[in-house]
């Protein structure tokens, strides 16, 4: 039975999103969560599609095929979303769109303002798989929320087209060949990574490092500082030095995007203690055009590191 809720225009699928795609053509929601709004497509037959940042872009653009046009704010490396400070254009972007992807978690706060105060479709990634704020907020790396995030764009892009339901399926189901490579191969990497004991410069792939089955072992204090964006003390630098260059931590990962003296102090002790380093950014690089594609050679690189 179709039922809103409260109106609120998110949507928000789980694993049986598309088996409701044919209800949520008939009477506009999605989930627990109303979508109504102005997510019909326009004149050209194409639906008008904004993304935060470049990553979910990516996805969206698979699913939707050449039924979308899709916008992504964000595409360089090196500015966080945190930290974006959206133009007036970027604003007028999220007006025009029919259906507006977000990560959530409070990581592109901007972006779920700009997308609440428009009647667009939003499909906010965190809230596909119960992710809030306040937890780790890099949800892209998790392939239980690309899975969910997945489901949403499709039943967004059903119910603003809905005589195009089999071509999104079939999107859909193109898509999902590609995440299951990236499942493949963190499958076959587990055979040397579970276990394995890491540790980060920031969180930031800590959901793929999870999948992997490794196990976070970054230093308390400087775990919680970097956890609540404040400086860490030099107790617990030193402590996170120290445990670098004793070895007992098998793999360093460095997010690039945000190096300054005490990430450089951490590259310096991975080097004493001969850890390899697993280079990586919060955005896609330019490299990559493609979700997956990025995933799956971080896996590969994960995959490697724990090797050495």
């Amino acid at each position: 039975m179709c039922a809103k809720s409260n109106g609120l225009k998110r949507v928000v699928a789980g694993v049986a999103a598309l088996v409701m795609i044919g209800g949520l053509a008939a009477c506009g929601n999605a989930g627990s969560s109303s979508v109504d709004g102005n997510a019909s497509a326009n004149a050209d037959g194409t639906i008008e599609v904004v993304a935060s940042i470049n990553q979910w872009g990516s996805v969206a653009r698979d699913l939707g095929g050449d039924k979308v046009d899709v916008k992504s704010i964000m595409t360089a490396t090196n500015v966080e979303a945190h930290d974006y400070e959206p133009t007036s254009s970027d604003i007028a972007v999220f007006s025009k769109a029919q259906v507006a992807v977000v990560n959530g978690a409070d990581y592109d706060s901007w972006a779920s303002k700009a997308a609440d105060a428009t009647k667009a479709t939003v499909v906010d990634a965190a809230e596909t798989a119960g992710k809030k704020d306040g937890d780790n907020p890099h949800v892209w790396f998790s392939h239980d929320v690309r899975e969910k995030t997945a489901d949403a764009i499709t039943a967004a892009y059903v119910k603003a087209l809905p005589d195009q339901k089999e071509y999104f399926e079939q999107q859909h189901e193109a898509w999902e060949k590609k995440e299951q490579a990236v499942e493949d191969k963190i499958d076959a990497a587990k055979a040397t990574t579970q276990g394995v004991p890491y540790a980060a410069s920031e969180s930031v792939a800590w959901y793929l490092a999870d999948d992997l089955g490794m196990t976070d072992a970054t230093t308390d204090g400087y775990k919680n500082a970097s956890a609540n964006e404040s400086e860490p003390s030099p107790a617990d630098i030193k402590a996170f030095v120290d445990a670098l260059e004793s070895g007992s931590i098998k793999t360093f990962v460095l997010n690039t995007q945000e190096e300054d003296s005490t990430t450089k102090q951490l590259i310096d002790a991975a080097k004493k203690g001969s850890v390899p380093t697993v280079e990586l950014t919060e955005q896609m690089p330019k490299e990559y055009d493609d979700l997956t594609d990025w995933m799956g050679a971080l896996v590969d690189d994960f995959a490697a590191a724990v090797k050495q």
